[in-house]
């Protein structure tokens, strides 16, 4: 069977969540985002599992659009950068992709390169996130200029928040207020709330919403919040213990011997490391669930392995399963132990087998079909 690390992703709980996030949007519609190949859960496969109920895909530029659009997924897709050259808009037009306008030369290229078929921009404002965006007093002239264009179908008002994972986040509040004061009376649908918001600020939901992380059952949050009840995990990283050995008081594991055993201890092997995406930079301590308990990671994560303290487990055998994270061990954690978020473990897994539960297989895709 080979090394046993593995990547496992429940479709299904993909679908609950997507399915929580629309209670949460209320009337609006819901954007799945699958950038950077889903959170590394596989872009094709959860757009393909999402593909008879999501209103529409979110990616970070045209290369990723392609490949869902080449997978059948017909539904709208946004490129949440837009365009980076005049020479995308071709493709952009055929395969009848949505794109952010965020800058002045998105709109000069535009003018310069009509599409065939009608088209839905996304008119991005940089209300406070200091990203990419027009800034708010050059936004509705921004938004006159695309109007003008005979092929524009629809423009739908967007901008980002900074900061609506942080409870109570007044410039979040300040945001939304800004957003509001420039779009006033400007008609479309509006789009601002990614996971956090759509949580957080209700106020703030529109007529479209954006999130990531929740689908994922991942919360946005760094501190415990209700939410993480209500979605479950679609990702389960797991290996197994491929090593035992009892070392006594005193000695050291890892490379810079950083970790010391306090008492005699008896040290399980777990064959994963930071080469698979799991973090280096992981603290003494940082939890592994293994035969239905937390044992405590111990010494400095390697390459390929990292090894846990299973004295207070003295049945666990070489061969048994160790979950680095997943339903009875919430991504969260393990991101605080390392001093980052879960984004950043997610979308840097890798050489890690991916295997799925749940795969729906659209039918095969006809471009006359293509929602926009």
């Amino acid at each position: 069977m080979g090394r046993p690390a593995i990547a496992t992703i429940n479709l299904d709980a993909l679908r609950n969540n997507y399915r929580i996030v629309q209670q949460l949007s209320g009337n609006g519609q819901v954007m799945a985002v699958v950038k950077a190949d889903a959170y590394g859960h596989g872009a094709t496969a959860c757009a393909t599992a999402l593909a008879d109920i999501a209103s529409g895909f979110a990616v970070a530029f045209i290369e990723e659009a392609l490949e869902l659009r080449a997978a059948g997924i017909k539904q709208p897709i946004l490129l949440l950068e837009g365009f980076f050259d005049p020479s995308e808009l071709e493709m952009i037009d055929q395969y009848r992709l949505d794109t952010v306008i965020h800058h002045q030369y998105q709109i000069d290229a535009l003018a310069a390169h009509p599409c065939k078929h009608p088209v839905r921009l996304w008119l991005k404002m940089d209300s406070g996130m200091g990203r990419v965006g027009f800034a708010p007093e050059n936004y509705r002239k921004a938004w006159e200029q695309l109007n003008n264009l005979s092929f524009v179908k629809d423009i739908v008002l967007m901008s980002h928040f900074a900061c609506a994972d942080e409870p109570d986040s007044e410039h979040a509040r300040q945001q939304l207020t800004t957003f509001n004061t420039y779009t006033h009376g400007l008609p479309g649908e509006r789009s601002f709330c990614n996971s956090a918001g759509l949580v957080a600020l209700k106020e703030a939901q529109g007529e479209w919403n954006r999130p990531g992380l929740l689908l994922y059952g991942v919360s946005p949050f760094s501190q415990a919040h209700g939410i993480q009840q209500k979605i479950k995990p679609v990702m389960e990283l797991s290996s197994a213990i491929i090593s035992i050995k009892a070392i006594p008081a005193g000695s050291s594991v890892g490379y810079g011997s950083q970790w010391i055993a306090r008492r005699p201890t008896r040290i399980g092997v777990v064959a994963i490391g930071y080469a698979d995406g799991y973090p280096r930079h992981a603290i003494n301590g940082t939890p592994v669930f293994i035969n239905g308990y937390r044992v405590p990671l111990v010494g400095r994560v390697s390459m390929d392995m990292l090894t846990v303290d299973l004295t207070d487990l003295p049945d666990v055998q070489i061969g048994d399963r160790a979950i680095l994270w997943g339903d009875n061990l919430p991504i969260n954690e393990v991101a605080q132990g390392a001093g980052t978020i879960p984004y950043q473990l997610l979308c840097n897994l890798n050489r890690v087998p991916v295997q799925y539960h749940g795969i729906l297989i659209p039918e095969q895709l006809n471009f006359d079909q293509v929602e926009i």
